[in-house]
């Protein structure tokens, strides 16, 4: 399917690994010059070198309006107006239950998972409007609309992230500018990885079979039974930045093989 992406400009956050770095690879295969940021520049640096195409790697903290704006100055100075937003930076956040977080632990999750969002789309929107085309896609997750007892800044958060979305569609679509949201569940990244590495640890279990209780008892919902791949997310997100997703507006694309129990 051709996907009309070639010769477009993109920017990814949280690209050095997992679904970021995947969308990031997947433009690039459709001949998007892409951007990649993230916290770290080591790895973001090995990341980029791992990715085909023309890629321009810049370490940011989203946390930090300063080095948000710098960001944007790189980026148009390095590839131009991007007409592609991809923010997949997020962090687990602060667990427990309610009583057990602070507000520092509501305060750090938000920062990076509420805020970076709201402040990388402040940096690049303007181009957008300007250019009258761009694709802004959010990645929530299913935790959304389906919150768990012991993370519930990141439900909060990302619960943010859809209602920032549908805000951001009504806002804009007549510009040109059109928003959507990803909501993964368990994926196959870094992030559940290292979840998954303390259930295995807490368990005194494998890493495999702290993934197998986990889907039996925390995500039942699931139908095909495993973590799904950073690439099936990638290729979600990938399509709705495309061409062919032109009547695609203020939508959340589930990716999480039926883990939402509702409709």
């Amino acid at each position: 399917m051709e996907l009309g992406l070639s010769g477009r400009t993109a920017l990814v956050t949280g690209a050095d690994s997992g679904i970021g770095w995947h969308t990031a690879k997947q433009l690039l295969e459709e001949g998007v010059r892409v951007a990649v940021t993230d916290v770290d520049e080591e790895s973001l640096t090995k990341a980029a070198a791992e990715l085909p195409g023309e890629v321009l790697a810049v370490a940011a903290d989203l946390t930090d309006p300063d080095a948000v704006a710098d960001l944007e100055q790189r980026v148009v100075n390095g590839l131009g107006n991007p007409g592609i937003l991809v923010h997949a930076a997020g962090i687990t956040g602060a667990q427990g239950l309610f009583h057990e977080i602070d507000e520092d632990g509501w305060r750090s999750t938000f920062e990076i998972d509420f805020f970076a969002a709201v402040r990388v789309v402040k940096a690049f929107l303007p181009g957008m409007r300007e250019a009258g085309w761009g694709r802004i896609v959010l990645l929530a997750s299913e935790d959304a609309v389906q919150p768990y007892e012991d993370e519930l800044p990141y439900c909060a958060a990302k619960a943010g992230i859809l209602s920032l979305m549908k805000g951001l569609s009504k806002t804009y679509a007549a510009e040109g500018v059109l928003v959507n949201a990803v909501s993964p569940a368990f994926i196959a990244t870094p992030m559940t990885d290292a979840m998954m590495d303390e259930r295995a640890k807490e368990q005194g279990s494998s890493f495999d079979e702290a993934v197998r209780s986990f889907l039996e008892e925390e995500r039942p919902f699931m139908e095909l039974k495993r973590r799904g791949e950073a690439e099936e997310v990638a290729s979600v997100i990938t399509f709705l930045t495309s061409q062919r997703a032109s009547f695609v507006n203020g939508s959340n694309y589930r990716v999480d093989s039926g883990s939402v129990a509702t409709l």
